[in-house]
């Protein structure tokens, strides 16, 4: 071997170097399979290091199997697979044709504003919680006792939901708190109603337990409820309060309908309650929980509202199903970050959280104001907007004889990145395009530019 082969660099262990120079000959096949490698002392002499150094890049090769050590024969290159060696070569090489489109405005629903984060507030939260003895332990197996009062206190004060802190179950995000509900309804119940178009992730976790999905229409003017009599199952998730992603809500004679419907066949509705504190017309519709928690499931989380990275989700089960939960999961850790819960919890309790969602309700609702007002602006008659009164995106029923995918193209080679919802359809399919656009974390001077964008991209 010559010295030239090694051009040792600052800051990385030479062995390491050694290491990694050979493993490279070896996957391009530079050393044939079986040759020998140098004497452990001949390498040392060559490159000028220590004995040491080159044992120590020689045994890693050998724990790797790039290498064997054969007695007092010395080192030989091991045979790779030639799949290996060619994937390997090629992801080391392949060109980059096709380079990133820079992204200037990026409608995305599910993010926050940012500027209005209690950042100091929370800082100062967590630094309290972390003197506390009980964030040195794993935390309680359904969540934090602090936190569940706290949850039942606000849901009993802004939601009408009367629930008892016992009957809450902290977990990570929506979709894992369903596929863990899902374990405890199969058995019962085999399928599922749920909206169309509908939250995919909730299908994606029915689906997990292979549940059957019956597909209830949603429109423009609401959701067809007369369909329900036709359908075999007991079981039906909703987001009643701002439907995903049509944002209609649905009223209260509906609500007394659906739970005269699951009382009729002894079945259960899944509230999910995702974004209800961002209504901008009225003050936000008392949950379906409020009316029977004996027929409920209600899921909520502060990921819309207050931070989608805190990962916090939480569930209220009808006392039936709260008994069959425990006994299934009693021996599963919380999914739910203990120190995010204990914080959340002192947050809430020394009444940031009001003051957070009071605040942020009066920011959305200019952003809201800002995209509605701009899109009809540049647009005029060749949009149609859906949803300007609740929630942190709007939807754009878009005119112009285009598909969906053109229309997210054109805006990418713009530099506008937006979303479509037809995924979140089964059978109920729009006739025109409908673009998602969230605003969230956008500024207004971000949004006029998007939508400015968005007409160059779509005007041809």
């Amino acid at each position: 071997m010559q010295n030239t082969i090694f051009a040792f660099r600052e800051g990385l262990p030479k062995y390491k170097q050694i290491y990694e120079q050979f493993k490279i000959l070896i996957e391009k096949g530079d050393i044939p399979a079986n040759d020998p490698l140098p004497s452990i002392r001949q390498l040392a002499d060559s490159l000028q290091v220590s004995r040491n150094t080159t044992l120590s890049a020689y045994e890693q090769l050998v724990a790797e199997g790039y290498i064997r050590s054969e007695g007092r024969k010395g080192y030989f290159v091991n045979e790779l697979e030639p799949l290996i060696i060619q994937d390997t070569i090629y992801s080391q090489n392949k060109p980059n044709t096709e380079p990133e489109k820079k992204v200037l405005i990026d409608f995305r629903a599910g993010a926050v504003d940012q500027p209005h984060f209690p950042l100091k507030v929370w800082r100062r939260m967590a630094n309290k919680v972390l003197a506390l003895p009980e964030s040195f332990r794993y935390g309680h197996r359904f969540g934090e006792e602090s936190l569940r009062e706290q949850i039942a206190m606000y849901l009993l004060q802004s939601r009408g939901v009367k629930t008892d802190p016992a009957a809450i179950i902290i977990g990570s995000s929506t979709q894992q708190m369903l596929i863990y509900l899902g374990q405890i309804l199969k058995d019962d119940f085999p399928s599922i109603i749920v909206e169309d178009p509908g939250y995919d992730g909730a299908k994606e976790a029915f689906q997990f337990h292979s549940l059957m999905l019956e597909a209830l229409p949603v429109y423009e003017t609401g959701t067809d409820f007369t369909k329900l009599e036709q359908m075999e199952s007991r079981l039906i998730y909703v987001t009643p309060s701002h439907q995903s992603p049509i944002g209609v809500s649905i009223s209260i004679q509906e609500r007394q309908m659906l739970i005269h419907w699951a009382n009729k066949i002894n079945g259960y509705i899944i509230e999910d309650d995702y974004d209800s504190e961002f209504r901008y017309t009225q003050q936000p519709f008392p949950a379906l929980a409020s009316i029977d928690s004996t027929r409920v499931i209600y899921l909520g989380n502060f990921s819309k509202s207050f931070l989608p990275g805190i990962r916090l989700s939480y569930m209220v089960l009808p006392q039936l199903l709260l008994k069959h939960y425990k006994n299934l999961f009693h021996r599963f850790e919380s999914t739910a970050s203990l120190l995010s819960q204990l914080t959340m919890a002192k947050f809430m309790e020394e009444g940031e959280w009001n003051r957070h969602i009071k605040r942020m309700r009066l920011v959305y609702k200019r952003k809201m104001m800002c995209i509605v007002s701009e899109l009809r602006k540049q647009f005029k008659q060749t949009i149609s907007i859906i949803g300007e009164q609740s929630g942190l995106y709007i939807l754009v029923k878009v005119q112009l004889n285009r598909s969906e995918q053109w229309l997210i193209d054109r805006a990418s080679k713009y530099g506008v990145k937006v979303y479509p919802t037809s995924v979140y359809s089964i059978n109920n399919h729009s006739d025109e395009p409908i673009i998602k656009l969230g605003f969230s974390n956008l500024t207004c001077e971000e949004i006029k530019l998007g939508v400015e964008l968005l007409k160059k991209a779509w005007s041809i």
